[in-house]
């Protein structure tokens, strides 16, 4: 018998079925992100959780390495090990908890935060940054989509040619207005008096885009509300205030050495 002979007489195998995949194989699909709908298989119910909290998942996976870039590109590497049960009870993580649980309640349920904002005022090194970065890392944890940022440095990002790398001040705009959740950090920081007409444009637009979109923001500020006002006018403030929690962090500046330095 010659080769061709031989060929032809091996018997041709029955492809199997699509219908006899088994279950250990659809999920193995579907944690690789496969489009399953391609298989039969319908797609689940509109009302599932849109949260992916088992960081093996590959959307869950993004989400978290989306907070770790956010925390990296502000210099805050060092905050990504904060959790609310490190924080002290002048950093309120009973309330920041309390807040982080309505959200993850209201996106399971793609319903809009009963409260929409957090502000975290306080003097110059007295745990701010601290507790709001812990909030990050818990919400990120918990599967929300988190961004991290300093007001001046999104002010930045918005100008021609400001973000980092080749980002446009469009896609700088987006990444942060689309955020689960978003830590606007140091608000009015670094601004003599007011504000110019285009920081004042860009944050009214940042706060009343997520505002209208149902996406939470936690603002950490060192100035009072006056402050904030004179900066960037009563009308920005009373957004910001509307539908609030407000959790003052007041204390010792923690950054001053024990032993005052001898210069």
């Amino acid at each position: 018998m010659n080769i061709l002979e031989a060929q032809h007489g091996v018997p041709e195998r029955e492809p199997q079925r699509l219908g006899e995949v088994t279950d250990r194989v659809l999920e193995v699909l579907r944690r690789g992100g496969a489009d399953l709908s391609q298989l039969g298989v319908p797609a689940p119910p509109e009302s599932d959780p849109l949260l992916w909290e088992d960081v093996s998942i590959p959307q869950a996976r993004a989400r978290k390495n989306a907070w770790i870039t956010s925390m990296r590109e502000a210099a805050h590497d060092d905050y990504l090990k904060w959790r609310f049960t490190d924080l002290d009870a002048n950093q309120h993580p009973n309330v920041l908890g309390g807040w982080l649980d309505s959200l993850v309640e209201a996106k399971q349920h793609k319903a809009r935060p009963a409260t929409m904002h957090l502000i975290a005022p306080g003097n110059i090194g007295s745990g701010k940054t601290t507790a709001l970065a812990a909030l990050g890392n818990e919400a990120s944890e918990r599967g929300l989509l988190v961004r991290f940022i300093k007001h001046t440095t999104y002010l930045t990002w918005r100008r021609p040619d400001g973000g980092p790398g080749d980002m446009t001040a469009y896609a700088a705009r987006k990444r942060h207005v689309e955020a689960d959740l978003l830590i606007l950090d140091e608000l009015c920081g670094e601004m003599d008096g007011v504000a110019t007409e285009f920081a004042r444009r860009e944050t009214i637009d940042l706060v009343d885009s997520r505002l209208s979109a149902g996406r939470p923001t936690a603002f950490s500020t060192n100035l009072r509300r006056d402050g904030i006002a004179a900066v960037l006018g009563e009308r920005l403030l009373s957004r910001v205030e509307d539908r609030a929690f407000l959790a003052k962090i007041q204390g010792p500046d923690r950054r001053t050495p024990r032993t005052p330095l001898d210069w």
